[in-house]
């Protein structure tokens, strides 16, 4: 049978709140470098060793196929891509991967009773499971250090390092004034300093027949490396299936892993499982006819710039998937709304009925989530839409016998009345007003500064805060729109 798989990996929610803003200071930041032979630029991305191995006459000899027009290129901004030699017509094959070619980890076989593999399950015991990649970084790290492994062409061809935040620079860090991201580049630098003192603590008195790493040190450089290898290049699909169950595991797919990344990509990936037969073949299929010299993509997943940066190294212009994260605040939507001309609000102090219904938003209560958004398809996140269509109004019947659902959608016209309405979207304009101010740069100066040519870090971080700031300028803009029709239609109904 044939199951059609999103190319997205599995990702970590991102905790955003005003209290994730963290102090950086440069010099005494802490960040990862590679120190040892495990490293260089992305720019150009040159590869772990010079002149590794064709890939593709691996992945041909190992029972594979690679369609006769699939050739590995330079693609920019991205690095080393998949090109199309002569036009491709769509539905055809293009990579096809027998089931011992991807790198998984745990294995099927559960290591054959190998103590080293049995150490290396030991050291996935401190990795918090948000940090999947990690997992199967340390299966990576293992295969590089042994002698003949198996997916040594494979890892030989894989970057030298990797435009990821954690490899940051203090100072371009600090430079994404984000504070959202800001936390996760923080916890994640923060996880692999202390992950070094565990491995090396759980592996100092190990025989070396029995060490996961064949005797190599492994210090939070190199971990940072694997993981990052990892988060940027594997996908979750589904594992060997056996009755009516299969995993769901990380799998790094040689050569698939270099299609780059579109929205509306040209090629797909597919699992096949003969009813009859146990073994799993991995597929790319040209979803498009792909014209010659054309990259071949894939949709890793409608994702916002922050998974983009943090976990690909990349940021997507106009990404309409991208967002901004804000706390939900008493005090800060009381703020808003009177920075907005709303009188008296209560949003520090709602009724009885009033938290009755932030509890049905999960935004009241010892579980609620506090984490909001504005932009993406959404526009406004319904949980903080609704709420502030309840509290800014006193009729609790007329909320309480209003449809939830017409209470959180944007596209549902002033379901409380026309003055509610404006006062809500008033008040979530002066919200973005107090985001956009968070911000101690303008887009203006940001893209004076990208002209003048900067490191490759300094680029993400800058192009990341553009876009985080164009996020709140189109919202504005939406908003303002919508406030400017209803103002119209209040004019015609008193002049009616």
């Amino acid at each position: 049978m044939s199951n059609l798989m999103s190319s997205t990996t599995s990702k970590i929610m991102l905790m955003a709140t005003r209290d994730y803003c963290l102090t950086i200071n440069p010099s005494t930041t802490r960040v990862l470098t590679f120190n040892r032979r495990l490293t260089c630029s992305a720019a150009a991305t040159p590869r772990l060793v010079p002149n590794p191995p064709d890939l593709i006459k691996w992945v041909r000899r190992e029972g594979g196929f690679v369609h006769p027009s699939v050739r590995i290129a330079e693609s920019d901004p991205y690095g080393l891509g998949l090109i199309a030699s002569e036009e491709i017509p769509k539905g055809s094959e293009l990579i096809a991967l027998p089931e011992h070619i991807p790198l998984r980890f745990p294995v099927n076989d559960s290591g054959g009773g190998d103590e080293s593999y049995s150490n290396l399950v030991n050291l996935t015991r401190y990795v918090p499971e948000e940090l999947w990649a990690m997992k199967l970084g340390l299966k990576l790290l293992q295969e590089r250090a042994k002698t003949g492994s198996f997916w040594w062409p494979y890892i030989s061809n894989l970057p030298q390092s990797f435009t990821l935040p954690i490899f940051f620079p203090g100072e371009d860090i600090k430079n994404l004034q984000y504070a959202p991201l800001l936390y996760q580049v923080n916890k994640r630098c923060r996880f692999l300093l202390d992950f070094e003192k565990e491995v090396r603590r759980e592996v100092e008195d190990v025989k070396l027949q029995n060490h996961p790493f064949g005797g190599r040190e492994v210090d939070a450089s190199s971990l940072g490396w694997a993981m990052s290898a990892v988060s940027s290049r594997a996908f979750r699909l589904h594992g060997v299936k056996t009755g009516n169950h299969s995993d769901n595991i990380p799998m790094m797919l040689p050569l698939i892993d270099m299609c780059n990344h579109s929205f509306t990509p040209n090629a797909e990936i597919v699992q096949e499982q003969g009813s009859g037969d146990p073994k799993m073949l991995v597929k790319v299929v040209a979803g498009m006819n792909i014209k010659e010299r054309d990259h071949m993509t894939l949709n890793y997943g409608c994702l916002s710039n922050d998974f983009f940066l943090l976990d690909y190294g990349f940021v997507v212009a106009s990404n309409p998937y991208d967002c901004i994260e804000l706390k939900y605040d008493g005090g800060l939507f009381d703020a808003a709304s009177m920075a907005a001309g709303v009188s008296n609000p209560n949003f520090s102090s709602p009724s009885s009925w009033q938290k009755d219904f932030l509890s049905k938003l999960n935004l009241e209560g010892e579980h609620a989530i506090l984490k909001v958004t504005l932009g993406g398809p959404e526009v406004v996140e319904g949980r903080l839409l609704a709420a502030l269509r309840a509290l800014l109004t006193n009729d609790a019947e007329s909320v309480q016998t209003c449809d939830l659902n017409t209470l959180k959608s944007l596209s549902v016209e002033a379901p409380l009345g026309l003055a509610n309405e404006t006062a809500a979207l008033r008040t979530l304009i002066a919200l973005c007003v107090i985001a956009l101010n968070h911000f101690p740069t303008k887009i203006m100066e940001d893209e004076s500064i990208l002209e003048k040519g900067v490191l490759t870090s300094t680029e993400l971080a800058l192009k990341f805060r553009i876009q985080k700031k164009s996020v709140i300028i189109d919202v504005m803009r939406d908003l303002t729109k919508r406030v400017k029709l209803l103002s119209s239609k209040e004019s015609l109904v008193s002049q009616s």
